[in-house]
């Protein structure tokens, strides 16, 4: 409990404007965050929020950068992925204190504090790639299915969609051959 206390940040007392707050996520981080384990192995990143105060509403830009640890899905062997994330959370002001949706909550005027440390753990997950591969076993189709940490995947070849085109797809002609021969 103390530990995510480090991630509290008094709202109360801000005045309208820009606030920025700095986190250090290393060990303890993932020590807390069981589960992160599983993925990362090593954690040394900084958190950069900023919190722009305004009369209805709180802006909370967050800025991840550093590195994790991880483990390549064809070799197991163990590497550095960088990280450099920007999110941003609307905390708009309400009769009662919920999540609306991924990127806006509701808090009341009474709220004291805000706690981020939940926000930085699922940023963190979601700028891991899903296929994670250590650049020295890269080829050139990993690179071409990557397209900004996303995993690009194409329904057949290049080949498959010309023939398509024309009518003439050679697999249901194959397919074709076994019925009329059965």
């Amino acid at each position: 409990m103390k530990f995510i206390r480090k991630f509290d940040i008094d709202i109360i007392r801000l005045k309208e404007g820009e606030h920025h707050f700095n986190f250090d996520i290393g060990r303890d981080f993932l020590d807390h965050f069981e589960k992160i384990k599983d993925i990362i192995h090593k954690i040394n990143l900084k958190v950069n929020v900023c919190l722009d105060r305004k009369v209805n509403l709180i802006e909370a830009d967050f800025s991840i950068s550093g590195s994790v640890g991880l483990t390549c899905d064809r070799s197991l062997e163990k590497f550095e992925h960088g990280l450099d994330v920007e999110n941003k959370i609307l905390y708009k002001y309400g009769t009662e204190e919920k999540e609306i949706n991924e990127e806006v909550f509701q808090i009341t005027p009474d709220t004291p504090t805000i706690n981020v440390a939940q926000l930085i753990y699922e940023f963190i997950l979601l700028a891991i790639p899903a296929k994670k591969i250590h650049p020295d076993h890269r080829t050139e189709d990993d690179e071409s299915e990557e397209e900004d940490g996303w995993i690009v995947y194409e329904a057949g070849n290049s080949e498959e969609k010309e023939d398509d085109s024309n009518g003439q797809n050679p697999f249901w002609e194959a397919l074709k051959n076994l019925k009329q021969n059965e």
